[in-house]
C-alpha cells in the first residue's frame, strides 16, 4: 500500500513565502504568470519544494484565495470599528480590487476552482454587508433610499472598472469620479457628525442638500 504523500505544514514560513511570490506575480503580471516553475524560480527554490506545499497549481491558487479571504475578514472589523464606515468600505474595495480581479479572470479559465472563487466572493460581500448594516444602525447613518448592499456593489464596481481601464491605458473620467466619491464620503461624514451643543444652535450648519 502506497504511503500518503508528505505535505508541508500550513503555518510554515516557506509556504507563506511561496504564497507571497504567487500574489506578487498575479498583481504584476496577471494570474497566467503564476506557475510552479515560475514561483520556484522567483522564490529561489526547486519546483519540487513548491509541490511539497501545494499538490497542484490549483491548490496553490486556492491557498492564496483562502489567505486573501482571511485578510478580507480581518479588514471587515475596520468597517465596524471606524467612525466613518463608508470611507472604510471604499478603502477596503479600492485597495484589494486588483487581486480580486485576477481571481475573477482566473475563474473563467480554471473551472475546477470557479465554484470556490464564486463562493468566496459571495462570503466577502455578505461579510461587508453585515458589517456596514451593523455600523449604520449603531451610528444612525443616513442613507435615504439607498440599500447598503447597493453601496457595497457600487464601491466594488467603480474600483474594478478603474483597474480594468488603467490596464488598458484609459484614465478619462477617473480623477473626476474619485473627486465625486470623495465629496460623497465627506458629505456622509458631515451628516453623521454629532449634533451641535445647545449654545451653538445659531451656528451655520453644513449644506447637506
Amino acid at each position: 500500500m502506497t504511503a500518503p504523500r508528505r505535505m508541508g505544514t500550513e503555518n510554515s514560513q516557506m509556504r507563506q513565502t511561496l504564497l507571497d511570490v504567487a500574489e506578487q506575480l498575479m498583481l504584476k503580471e496577471g494570474y497566467a504568470a503564476v506557475g510552479v516553475r515560475r514561483v520556484a524560480r522567483e522564490a529561489g527554490v526547486a519546483p519540487a519544494l513548491v509541490l511539497y506545499y501545494f499538490r497542484t497549481l490549483d491548490d496553490l491558487f486556492l491557498a492564496l484565495l483562502r489567505r486573501l479571504g482571511g485578510e478580507e475578514t480581518e479588514r471587515q472589523t475596520h468597517i465596524i470599528s471606524s467612525h466613518h464606515p463608508l470611507r472604510a468600505l471604499w478603502d477596503l474595495n479600492h485597495h484589494s480590487t486588483a487581486l480580486v480581479m485576477e481571481f475573477m479572470a482566473l475563474a473563467n479559465h480554471r473551472k475546477a476552482i470557479r465554484a470556490e472563487i464564486c463562493a468566496s466572493a459571495e462570503r466577502y460581500r455578505n461579510a461587508q454587508l453585515d458589517a456596514l448594516t451593523q455600523k449604520i444602525a449603531e451610528e444612525d447613518i443616513s442613507l435615504p433610499d439607498v440599500p447598503p448592499v447597493a453601496v457595497i456593489f457600487l464601491a466594488a464596481a467603480v474600483s474594478r472598472t478603474m483597474v480594468m481601464e488603467k490596464a488598458l491605458g484609459m484614465t478619462s473620467g477617473h480623477a473626476e469620479t474619485l473627486a465625486l466619491v470623495e465629496r460623497l464620503l465627506r458629505r456622509s461624514e458631515e451628516d453623521s457628525m454629532d449634533p451641535p451643543r445647545p449654545d451653538h444652535t445659531n451656528d451655520e450648519q453644513p449644506d447637506c442638500a
